[in-house]
């Protein structure tokens, strides 16, 4: 938040919780409910992880429930009210949830320090950007609905979207009851089962593009997408939902394409060799990421701040995987709004 000497900044940061619930719940069929003391002891971690970047906003993937979310808030120094989490709501009033939490998936969410102004969940794919998925007809509706929360930061509005995109692993055909309808041995299926989870991840990734236009086109309110994106900066999806590369044909695109945080920030250089935020087979690689509009460029005529600096907290994948609370590393900018 604001510095003693008045300067107008604040920390915000992206972490995916990995399946964080309510101890003794059932999330997925297949996997054991946290007792109390598994549940004490990843609350406990992601606090300490979290505690460490000193976030005024965090959006978080992978949460099954809002109670253990705001608990973690509340362990972090905000109010219950400031977590916003729609899909995995305890609140028996929920429309979503009736209080069951996040059912079949888990939910993306939003903790703020600032006052909120508007809360939106994207969970139609845009027509425009709807694909027909091989042997599964057409992707209308997001796997993980992206959620959009604007708030008032010391003034100014800003939105913030986040978003956990689909995953790259295969996607198998299976019946009503989860079993496999193909081979998955058979190398032909597997690549036609991954060609399903990238259209899957495009048709989002368009999704969610077609949405900042909107926000962004002709207006001068800032916004800021972070999140797990399932893929690196550099991807075809990533890509699609920043189209950063087409400012260098056509500059009038600055008014709605986003930039990559880590290479906008003032001191870039510092960090780069210590970037990433999660271990593919053995391979480091960023798909943790941070994007944020032009109002954030320090060289443009519309600019309202800069990206400070981005930190990446990593240092817990180096540990034994038994003993991680999370699977991803947490990244964070420092943005500070001009006087």
């Amino acid at each position: 938040m604001s510095n003693n000497d008045g300067s107008k900044q604040f920390y915000i940061a992206t972490a995916n919780l990995l399946n964080f619930a309510n101890p003794n719940r059932i999330y997925y069929e297949n996997a054991p409910a946290y007792d109390n003391k598994a549940y004490e002891h990843k609350r406990r971690g992601l606090t300490d992880l979290l505690a460490k970047a000193h976030a005024d906003i965090i959006a978080v993937q992978e949460v099954w429930d809002s109670n253990a979310l705001e608990a973690l808030a509340v362990a972090l120094g905000f109010k219950p009210e400031q977590v916003v989490i729609p899909l995995a709501s305890n609140d028996t009033a929920s429309p979503y949830t009736q209080g069951r939490g996040a059912q079949n998936t888990p939910a993306v969410g939003i903790i703020s320090r600032f006052e909120q102004l508007e809360t939106t969940l994207l969970e139609e794919i845009a027509p425009k950007a709807v694909i027909d998925i091989p042997d599964i007809g057409l992707h209308q509706h997001f796997n993980r609905p992206p959620l959009i929360l604007r708030v008032d930061a010391y003034g100014q509005p800003i939105t913030i979207i986040t978003a956990h995109l689909k995953s790259k692993r295969a996607f198998f055909l299976r019946d009503e009851n989860g079993n496999l309808l193909e081979d998955m041995d058979d190398p032909n299926i597997r690549i036609r089962a991954k060609l399903r989870s990238l259209c899957m991840r495009a048709a989002e990734a368009a999704s969610i593009r077609m949405s900042i236009i909107e926000r962004l086109h002709h207006t001068r309110e800032p916004l800021i997408l972070l999140g797990d994106m399932n893929d690196v900066t550099g991807s075809v999806t990533t890509q699609l939902m920043t189209e950063t590369g087409e400012v260098n044909y056509d500059k009038s695109m600055r008014d709605v394409a986003l930039f990559d945080a880590a290479r906008i920030q003032a001191r870039y250089g510092w960090m780069k060799d210590v970037a990433y935020t999660h271990i593919h087979q053995g391979m480091p690689e960023v798909i943790d990421q941070l994007f944020v509009s032009e109002e954030f460029l320090p060289d443009s005529k519309f600019s309202l701040g800069q990206v400070e600096r981005v930190d990446y907290f990593n240092d817990h994948l180096k540990w034994d995987y038994s003993d991680r609370v999370t699977d991803h590393g947490i990244i964070r900018a420092k943005i500070k709004l001009n006087d």
